[in-house]
């Protein structure tokens, strides 16, 4: 994905960079910065307003100037400067992964996100990888957050804060970006339009904000059949002439459409309410995976040798369309002992996309492949709908006791369909293989529902204690109680209607309740700092996270299934549902000041116990991907963060995270079950103690620099280097199922802007010297015949499965971006 440039207010220059790259950096205000010192920044991440280097958490933010002046336009870009967070890259189809310090058992590849880590937009919990625009601040809080942020906080929490609506000036701002990539043969470009307003001034306003964003794509999906069930998918590929006759050609095929809108408007009835409405809206139109199959197929496949670094060999395009929107209501009010803090939010997901599934049918061994035309696509339409509220209190007394209490409600429903079709192989099986059953014109040879309804419950509160001036103590905690219900069917058309005889159009699918997930308990918190001098604060935190468990989008198995010779999908009684799991985080930090304020080190030391950790499985019958439960893991490791000035020109900052997380027990038939247990076969499909988790760095490394220099008088000249560098990471739970270990590699930002009070004009280049690295996998070279076990369990069409592949960096981008500030 694209890392687009952007302008900042040069009064900031100086400090805000510093301030905003480093694990406990938080939101800045309006502060008054000392040319020869780190600024002191006001804090507000925790509800309560404190400077950066008093808050005894560890927490980052990136504000909206340095947003702009890192090119940072999503989460994927946050994550390179926050350490002990990592968001894997795999383009625009697929939710990107988010890992907190290692805390991730799912393998590398296509949803692959576990959840661990909640995302906000303002006060209301909402997954999404949001386009940055009109966007004051990202807050990510580091480690478990369970006794104010609940369910999903695991690893820790994501804030997204837009720009609050201003009730006294009437300001408007454009931006403009236009961007070309290597390996694109078309310009990318960005525009948004900012307008904000007083209705009736200091009392009713409105903002609003749109934003359209074209990347046109890199990848080359060079070998897509002409016309399913007719093209040859695998023609001579000796002659040109019979790949032309079967094959087309798409070029930048991964390229994106994104919209982006809010309008919000807030009113101030009184001096003590505070209210705003809110409608936000992303759509996203992603043509693609972000994937190459370069040196990823089969020394036996013809097409191997003929597949460049950034081509896909998928059989079909995998457009995708998604669509978010949130409504939602936050109401301040000043109670005099308290502040009164309500936030409701509806929101709603949809999305409709195609993928090619023809490997997963050959990889079944169902004989698809005698078909000499067969391939298969799936059309896949999802749908959620979330409503949420939170209450609560917030004391302002001035006394040595401050307190938070609440209550929290979640309920969301979901649902989706997911439809296979194999063009003409209902003909070739009647007609070559001489089956004496009905056509099946459709070609719909797999049907899926599944329906789940997820309900929430909490009670919270936080109590601090000043002990003494120098001294304080923290405790919270969070009484939870959830519901999950499930139901789901699949039903086999083409199966029965061309083998079993029902009629051609049939479709028998019946929905039926999965066992209902239910469970309760609390969440923990401990916190207490003590300032040893003005400068130098310590602190030490215990704090838990939990994340819901649920059911499997599986119908359960027939009684007698084993017994059965034809294709099914289905779920046994002990994979139906998993459970919920939880983590106890363990912290130390320190927060110091050198040479009267030039110099800010910071650093924590943690360690995770995961219990009960959910993992990614499969099905024995069917492949059907499912979560079940471990036994445990954790994580230890550090974090560290430097920011400080140089000179009124340079300032730098650099942070540095190392985590080693692993299992810390064994975890039976982790992946799939391949032979009874103990066996040297199923030992390598099982996880075990000590093994490395996968999806994140064990080292992570940034470092930056800014020099600042008026120019033409009363002009602005800012020229920014940033680098960020990881080690390799691990595709699967210590290696096992194939897995791989990816390189590590660094990446290099820099970009030069000229501004005034006005305007300004951004240069900028990204992936400066076009790095080529692989970010994530899908599947493993067993799908090649390049397994360890392959010779034993010998999978099927290894000579043929397209599967296996690799995301990659986007190659190097250079863009010119220009904003201009209307004076209303």
């Amino acid at each position: 994905m694209h890392y687009k440039g952007s302008t900042f207010g040069y009064s900031l220059v100086a400090g805000a960079v510093f301030t905003a790259l480093t694990s406990s950096a938080v939101v800045a205000q309006e502060v008054t910065v000392d040319e020869k010192q780190v600024e002191t920044i006001e804090v507000t991440a925790t509800r309560r307003s404190g400077t950066l280097q008093e808050v005894p958490i560890n927490i980052s933010a990136i504000t909206s100037d340095v947003l702009a002046q890192q090119n940072i336009e999503d989460l994927d870009s946050v994550a390179r400067w926050v350490p002990g967070l990592t968001v894997t890259d795999q383009g625009g189809r697929n939710d990107s992964p988010i890992i907190v310090r290692g805390l991730n058992t799912n393998s590398s590849g296509p949803g692959s996100d576990g959840g661990t880590v909640a995302t906000y937009f303002g006060e209301i919990p909402l997954f999404l990888n949001m386009r940055l625009l009109d966007v004051d601040r990202v807050e990510v809080l580091i480690g478990p957050q369970g006794t104010l942020y609940g369910a999903g906080t695991l690893g820790g929490a994501i804030r997204y804060i837009p720009k609050a609506v201003d009730l006294d000036f009437t300001t408007a701002e454009i931006t403009g970006d236009v961007f070309t990539m290597e390996e694109s043969d078309s310009l990318g470009g960005e525009g948004s339009f900012v307008f904000n307003a007083p209705i009736i001034e200091g009392e009713l306003g409105v903002r609003a904000s749109l934003n359209y964003f074209n990347n046109p794509g890199f990848i080359d999906y060079n070998y897509v059949v002409q016309e399913g069930g007719v093209s040859l998918p695998d023609p001579d590929w000796t002659d040109s002439t019979a790949i032309s006759d079967n094959l087309r050609q798409v070029e930048d095929a991964n390229g994106e459409d994104t919209l982006t809108g809010r309008i919000a408007v807030r009113w101030l009835p009184t001096d003590t309410i505070d209210a705003t409405l809110t409608y936000f809206f992303q759509t996203q139109d992603v043509e693609g995976r972000s994937i190459s199959h370069y040196n990823a197929l089969s020394d036996e496949n013809g097409l191997s040798a003929l597949v460049g670094k950034y081509e896909s060999a998928y059989r079909y395009e995998e457009p995708r369309e998604k669509e978010d929107s949130l409504l939602s209501l936050e109401v301040k009010a000043d109670l005099g002992f308290a502040e009164l803090v309500s936030a409701t939010g509806y929101s709603k997901f949809e999305s409709d996309g195609q993928r090619d599934q023809t490997d997963l049918l050959i990889r079944l061994d169902y004989s698809y492949e005698e078909f000499p035309a067969f391939s298969s696509y799936t059309e896949e339409l999802s749908e959620r709908s979330t409503l949420t509220q939170e209450v609560r209190l917030v004391s302002l007394d001035d006394g040595p006791l401050s307190w938070i209490v609440g209550g929290f409600y979640y309920d969301t429903d979901s649902e989706g369909t997911s439809k296979e079709f194999t063009p003409n192989f209902d003909v070739y099986a009647i007609e070559v293989w001489g089956v004496e059953g009905n056509y099946r014109p459709d070609s719909l040879e797999y049907f899926s529902a599944d329906e789940i309804d997820i309900t929430e419950k909490a009670l919270f509160g936080e109590l601090t204690y000043e002990i003494t001036d120098k001294w304080d103590a923290t405790i919270g905690l969070r009484a939870y109680d959830y519901e999950v219900s499930a139901r789901s069917g699949v039903d086999l058309p083409l199966y029965y209607s061309v083998f079993e005889g029902r009629a051609s159009d049939s479709i028998d699918l019946e929905l039926t309740e999965a066992p209902t997930e239910d469970d309760s308990g609390t969440l923990f918190k401990f916190n207490t700092s003590y300032k040893f001098t003005s400068d130098t604060m310590a602190y030490a935190t215990i704090s838990e996270g939990f994340r819901i468990g649920g059911a499997n989008g599986a119908p359960a198995c027939p009684d007698n299934v084993d017994d059965l010779n034809n294709q099914i999908v289905c779920a046994l009684p002990d994979e139906q549902t998993y459970g919920a799991d939880t983590t106890t985080n363990y912290e130390l930090g320190v927060k110091t000041n050198f040479f009267n304020n030039k110099l800010q080190v910071n650093t924590s030391l943690f360690y995770v116990d995961w219990e009960d950790p959910q993992v990614t499985g499969a099905t024995v019958n069917g492949q059907q991907t499912i979560t079940v439960n471990a036994e445990g893991a954790a994580s230890k490791g550090l974090e560290l963060s430097l920011r400080g000035r140089a000179n009124d020109y340079l300032t730098m900052y650099a942070t540095y995270a190392h985590t080693k997380a692993e299992l810390t027990a064994d975890a039976p038939f982790l992946f799939t079950a391949q032979g009874e247990a103990g066996t040297e076969l199923q030992d390598f499909y099982d996880g075990k103690d000590g093994d490395r988790l996968p999806g994140s760095a064990e080292h992570q490394f940034s470092f930056g620099m800014t020099y600042s220099q008026e120019v033409f008088g009363d002009k602005m000249l800012d020229v920014n280097y940033g680098i960020t560098a990881q080690s390799d990471i691990y595709t699967t739970v210590g290696l096992r199922q194939d897995g791989e270990a990816l390189p590590g590699y660094a990446i290099s930002n820099l970009n030069a802007r000229i501004s005034s009070e006005t305007w300004s004009v951004t240069l900028y280049i990204d992936n400066l010297f076009d790095k080529y690295a692989f970010v994530s996998t899908r599947r493993n070279v067993s799908d090649i015949g390049e397994g360890v076990y392959d010779s034993v369990l010998q999978p099927n069409g290894t000579e043929l499965s397209r599967n296996y592949g690799h995301y990659i960096l986007t190659p190097r981008t250079v863009g010119l971006k220009f904003n201009y500030k209307f004076d209303m």
